[in-house]
């Protein structure tokens, strides 16, 4: 190979270095989406000390009217736990959730509700959310029935905001549906 051939396979191995470092590099300078944590769903996801909330949302036809809370609530202590959601105007939801368990916030469970949304449908109604010591305001979103999955979610004029919710343990719900549930 003599000096002419030496020289242009260089500046090949050059050129393709160069275009191997321009495609790479877009993911180098670039945020890699997923790397990025988001809810992919309608709710909203929170962490509070022990308690993972996953696709928190607020189900409701005005600001002023009651709401009910729906998503998914995971307890990864070996203890219970208790979440409280406080809403606008002193409304407020309590969930028991068992150590190392779930609760489904769902049509299987009692009703979570707080006795005014405080967020039109939607817009982000600001909801505090308490285990022990533990506290923090967020964000949740708020939704009506234009979606029919949520149609069954709204409280009725009979419906009173609950103290309490009762957990589910295990990996699916098992307490008691209510006679309007149908399946989700």
């Amino acid at each position: 190979m003599n000096r002419v051939q030496r020289g242009k396979l260089a500046m090949a191995a050059a050129a393709i270095s160069i275009g191997l470092l321009s495609v790479t590099g877009c993911g180098y300078i670039n945020p890699q989406q997923t790397n990025e944590q988001y809810s992919p769903s309608d709710g909203v996801r929170e962490d509070l000390g022990p308690l993972q909330l996953r696709n928190m949302l607020i189900v409701s036809t005005d600001a002023n009217k009651p709401g009910r809370v729906i998503g998914a609530v995971f307890n990864t202590s070996s203890s219970d736990a208790t979440l409280t959601i406080s809403g606008a105007g002193g409304s407020q939801a309590t969930i028991p959730v068992k150590a190392k368990s779930q609760t489904y916030l769902n049509e299987s469970t009692d009703a979570a509700v707080l006795s005014t949304s405080g967020g039109a449908p939607g817009s982000m109604a600001s909801v505090t959310i308490k285990t022990g010591s533990d506290s923090r305001t967020v964000q949740f979103p708020v939704l009506d029935a234009s979606l029919k999955e949520y149609a069954k979610y709204l409280p009725t004029a009979s419906a009173s905001p609950s103290p309490s919710v009762s957990g589910s343990t295990g990996s699916s719900s098992s307490a008691t549906p209510t006679p309007s549930a149908t399946g989700h």
